[in-house]
């Protein structure tokens, strides 16, 4: 069985933007530390794989960073978009709550949109509520749990 990780953690300060990769984020019960996203709702937290980004940058002709798609956390080795609402991540003492798969695009109003051209996020992009809190960074390994 292949490592499932986090490659690279990121936050910006408002919605709609890139976010930049930091060495650590913390999270609490609102979702990352001084991320626009955190808050009281059921999207406290985004996740996007390598290979979506990977696949997203055949498409584009380009390389992308990471955090390019305003992920929080950039994964490798699963297949997020696959999981379901109720699966559960563990990633060092953190525990999340899988709440919902891919979102509605923003378009030419969206940051990400108008510098990219295109979104992975409203397809393969997850997003989670926090259950547990603690601190996450690069290359942390994740445990997944499928919802029984």
């Amino acid at each position: 069985m292949s490592t499932i990780k986090v490659i690279s953690v990121n936050i910006s300060e408002k919605k709609g933007t890139i976010k930049k990769p930091v060495d650590v984020i913390h999270i609490t019960e609102l979702g990352v530390e001084n991320d626009a996203h955190a808050g009281d709702w059921h999207r406290q937290v985004s996740l996007l794989a390598k290979e979506s980004i990977e696949k997203f940058e055949k498409i584009l002709g380009r390389k992308l960073e990471y955090g390019e798609f305003a992920e929080n956390i950039t994964t490798e080795g699963i297949t997020l978009h696959t999981m379901n609402p109720g699966d559960i991540l563990k990633i060092g003492n953190v525990e999340l709550e899988v709440t919902q798969i891919g979102k509605e695009c923003h378009g030419a109003g969206c940051a990400i949109f108008s510098q990219v051209g295109k979104c992975v996020m409203p397809k393969e992009g997850i997003f989670v509520k926090v259950i547990k809190t603690g601190k996450i960074k690069a290359n942390d390994s994740i445990i997944y749990i499928a919802k029984k």
